[in-house]
């Protein structure tokens, strides 16, 4: 079903559980209360009565049905219209995975429509209807609950975040710099991501403040809306933490690599050069048996009591001069 719960609040006191939501919209309306209405993945159809009973703006029920929206906040009239990105870590894949959640903000209502399993709402609801004076504050306290249970879900994928950052630069000088290369970009494409979900909020809330005084929030919910913006304010800090040491890191890693590449293509060279010098060394006397070894009759040195001395002397020498120009040139 995709009404996941629906109540209707006086006083921050649940006094009626609507089979539907018809039935919804007469106990608001007959009991003078506020209508909490929560939503999962709901039909045009659901939408549309939703819309319909609470005037909400086309373009604000478009958003909530076609879904695939960034954070923002948007007013129409006296009905505020957010939606946020609620994420968790995947640790095992290391990945942040996005949720879309719709809230819409009325005078005596709030309908709340979920794209993903987060946030946990019925957590929120839990929790608000514990607090009978917080909730008795009106839609606009739902909304902060709301807000204060996203940005609280951002601190696991938070600090799966810096493990992982921790891992890589522990890893950075001893592991496969390929292998760790890609690992650094992938990590670095969900900060990014990350970042994109989490900066709207900043501006979102100071604009909720600003509009704070003239739309008559109470006070206590305005410093319990400043203390989820300083929470916010934390958070994106860090992401912008994160995302510079990922980027030296990645900086540093391919230094790494090229320097690794170089000493490898030197030793190789290295080890080129003494190749070659000893096949020159050993290239040298086997000219000379070479000349020595052909099946000619006039040739002078092969009746001579000092031709084989010679040829001896003669393959030692070069043999030796060779040796000794590569030495001097520090091949061998």
């Amino acid at each position: 079903m995709p009404i996941i719960d629906n109540a209707v609040y006086v006083g921050g006191r649940r006094i009626e559980n609507p089979a539907s939501l018809e039935e919804t919209f007469e106990y608001m309306r007959a009991q003078g209360g506020m209508a909490w209405i929560g939503l999962f993945r709901p039909t045009e159809e659901e939408i549309a009565k939703v819309a319909a009973e609470f005037s909400l703006h086309e373009l604000a029920v478009e958003d909530a049905l076609l879904g695939h929206q960034r954070a923002k906040l948007e007013r129409y009239g006296d009905i505020l219209f957010t939606v946020l990105r609620p994420a968790r870590y995947i640790d095992k894949k290391e990945i942040v995975d996005f949720g879309e959640l719709h809230v819409f903000v009325g005078p005596d209502f709030v309908v709340t429509i979920r794209h993903a399993e987060r946030p946990d709402l019925a957590r929120v609801r839990h929790r608000m209807e514990g607090k009978p004076d917080l909730l008795a504050l009106g839609p606009e306290a739902v909304l902060y609950a709301v807000l204060d249970e996203v940005v609280d879900e951002y601190e696991p994928v938070v600090a799966g975040l810096q493990n992982d950052i921790d891992e890589i630069e522990d890893s950075l000088f001893n592991d496969d710099t390929a292998e760790l290369s890609q690992r650094i970009y992938l990590l670095s494409r969900e900060v990014i991501g990350f970042q994109r979900a989490v900066d709207p909020l900043t501006p979102m809330l100071e604009s909720l403040l600003r509009g704070a005084d003239r739309f008559g929030v109470h006070i206590e919910l305005q410093r319990s809306l400043r203390d989820v913006l300083d929470h916010a304010i934390r958070i994106t800090e860090r992401l912008g933490s994160f995302r510079a040491i990922l980027d030296n890191a990645l900086t540093v890693n391919s230094t790494l690599v090229t320097r690794r590449q170089t000493d490898t293509a030197l030793a190789q060279n290295e080890q080129v050069k003494r190749i070659s010098g000893w096949a020159a060394i050993l290239f040298g006397p086997s000219i000379v048996t070479g000349i020595y070894g052909m099946n000619f009759r006039a040739m002078p040195e092969l009746h001579w009591a000092w031709g084989y001395p010679m040829a001896i002397a003669l393959m030692v020498v070069t043999a030796g001069g060779l040796y000794a120009v590569f030495k001097w040139r520090r091949w061998m």
